[in-house]
C-alpha cells in the first residue's frame, strides 16, 4: 500500500512539472481592435475601455482607458494597451464631426456610428455591460467591433 502511495505521489510531482513548465502565467495582455464598418473618413473613432459597468458605456470618466484615432479607412486598428487580466467592454463611437461626444438627435438617437465589444444588436438603447463584457486573457487579445448608424 505504502509502495502505491510513494507512485502516485512520484507521478504527481512529475506531472506538475511538466504541466507549469508548459502553462505560462501573464501579468498583462495586450490588447487590440479592429472596427470594421466606418461609413465616411470624417473624423475620428474614439474607444473607451471599462473594467465595470459603472459609467458604461457612455461616461468616460469611469473609462480606465479611452482614445481617439484618425478615421483614415473603413477599417481602423488600434492598440489599446496593457491590461490585467480581467473582463472588460469596450465602448467606440465614430465621432464624424469631432466634438469628442456622440452626438444624438432630439430622440436621443445617435447621429453618428457606435460599436461595442462582442457586438451587441441595438434596439432600444445601449447594451449592458455585461452584455458587451469580454475576458482579457494570454499575451494577446484581438477584438472586431462593428460600427452601427441609425441616421
Amino acid at each position: 500500500m505504502q509502495r502505491l502511495q510513494v507512485a502516485i505521489l512520484a507521478i504527481t510531482a512529475l506531472g506538475n512539472l511538466v504541466f507549469s513548465s508548459s502553462t505560462q502565467a501573464y501579468e498583462n495582455t495586450n490588447l487590440s481592435i479592429k472596427i470594421d464598418g466606418i461609413k465616411n473618413l470624417k473624423g475620428q473613432v474614439c474607444f473607451s475601455i471599462f473594467s465595470s459597468s459603472r459609467g458604461f458605456p457612455a461616461n468616460e470618466k469611469n473609462a480606465i482607458k479611452s482614445g481617439c484615432v484618425k478615421a483614415v479607412d473603413k477599417t481602423v486598428k488600434a492598440n489599446l494597451g496593457e491590461l490585467k487580466p480581467g473582463s472588460y467592454a469596450v465602448a467606440v463611437i465614430h465621432d464624424i464631426n469631432g466634438d469628442g461626444a456622440l452626438n444624438s438627435n432630439l430622440l436621443g438617437i445617435p447621429k453618428e456610428g457606435i460599436g461595442f465589444s462582442r457586438n451587441p444588436k441595438i434596439v432600444t438603447g445601449p447594451p449592458k455591460f455585461g452584455d458587451s463584457a469580454v475576458i482579457v486573457v494570454g499575451p494577446n487579445t484581438d477584438l472586431d467591433i462593428q460600427l452601427q448608424y441609425f441616421l
